[in-house]
């Protein structure tokens, strides 16, 4: 249970799994609606092992006659990351970031609209890289550099399109993700959660996947419940059709798409 958290008056506990960097804004909030908090990371953050390639594109933005026509951050992870090899962010290089947990990110480190540049999604409610990229004026980012922030792996949509588009594409890995092991605390955690109703905020396919597999896991050592089987009766609440129909994918039917943002997380707990 999230600390401080009042006795569940309005629906069953809500299990957040965001990386624990970005989890305990939304466990206070769901606090606050009197709900019973659980914070149960399925991504572990890292840092690279090596900063340095990380840390020369960014010195190298304001390369005299070959400056960055655009930075694009993927995720809120990916900008700490960046800016804890940089002082300060250039004000002549535009941003891109896909969700309103990127905006709240930059502002923590000083970047905010009008002052600087900060293309997103026109439609806060669709964080993804389709709707960033009607965003931006492609064609002018032909023949330009462009740096993609992200995590070590990830989906390629964003950098196929740009370098279609003609921009010079540089994709740096800025943080490593990975699920964490079913150690005997995780375990026990696990099995407590799976005998019960929860509404899970699953913010993120490839912790569902990795859920998943935990779930297996935990049914290949011979649990006494079908883990599985108590995991696809859950309720899960997502922010983004990919997510949801991961979940179908993986067996889930009780889910509930909100559209990007933590506000509508926390409409969509209230509306049950």
């Amino acid at each position: 249970m999230h600390e401080g958290a009042p006795a569940d008056v309005s629906g069953p506990p809500v299990v957040i799994t965001r990386p624990r960097q970005q989890a305990d804004a939304l466990a206070q909030a769901v606090t606050a609606l009197g709900r019973e908090t659980v914070v149960l990371p399925l991504l572990q953050i890292a840092p690279v092992d090596d900063p340095a390639p990380l840390r020369a594109a960014l010195v190298a933005l304001e390369t005299p006659g070959d400056a960055a026509a655009l930075v694009a951050f993927v995720s809120p992870n990916a900008i700490d990351a960046a800016f804890g090899q940089i002082e300060d962010w250039p004000a002549s290089v535009p941003l891109a970031i896909v969700g309103e947990g990127s905006r709240a990110a930059l502002a923590r480190h000083g970047v905010a609209s009008p002052q600087y540049t900060i293309f997103s999604p026109a439609d806060s409610a669709h964080s993804d890289s389709e709707h960033l990229l009607a965003s931006l004026d492609l064609a002018s980012l032909a023949g330009r550099r462009v740096l993609i922030v992200r995590g070590d792996g990830g989906r390629e949509l964003l950098a196929d399109a740009l370098r279609a588009a003609g921009a010079r594409v540089e994709a740096i890995a800025a943080y490593r993700r990975s699920v964490p092991l079913l150690d005997e605390a995780l375990r026990a955690r696990l099995r407590v959660l799976l005998a019960r109703q929860n509404d899970w905020i699953i913010t993120s396919s490839e912790a569902l996947r990795g859920l998943a597999g935990l779930a297996g896991q935990l049914d290949a050592a011979g649990a006494t419940m079908a883990a599985t089987d108590a995991l696809r009766a859950q309720r899960l609440i997502v922010p983004h059709a990919r997510i949801a129909a991961t979940a179908r994918a993986l067996g889930f039917t009780r889910v509930t798409e909100t559209g990007s943002g933590d506000a509508r997380l926390l409409a969509a707990l209230q509306s049950q």
